[in-house]
């Protein structure tokens, strides 16, 4: 990898792999499972740098977490690469950031 891993690329991987809109209610169980989980590694502060293995680490955690986003959002054929351009606008709006969100960065 590059490290320029797309949403767009994730969501057609995991759709690929994992793709099963009848256990959408499933995927929100494991999801919320999964932030448990990043909540205990935070806690315990576990980095993947600092640890022999991944397991358990907030690395591994918080991709378990964005799997799982992902997951419900192909359930519902959402584009999440066009639903964070329009959240942010709203959200800058809101929060006044002055930090313009620009695609393709």
């Amino acid at each position: 990898m590059d490290g320029k891993t797309s949403v767009k690329y994730l969501q057609s991987y995991i759709r690929q792999k994992d793709y099963h809109p009848e256990l959408k209610k499933d995927y929100f169980l494991k999801l919320s499972e999964e932030v448990g989980e990043l909540a205990e590694a935070l806690r315990k502060d576990i980095l993947y740098k600092d640890s022999d293995s991944i397991k358990g680490t907030i690395d591994e955690e918080i991709w378990d977490v964005i799997y799982y986003a992902l997951a419900i959002a192909n359930c519902y054929d959402i584009d999440v690469e066009s639903v964070i351009k329009i959240k942010e606008e709203i959200n800058n709006q809101k929060y006044n950031t002055g930090i313009v969100f620009e695609e393709n960065h």
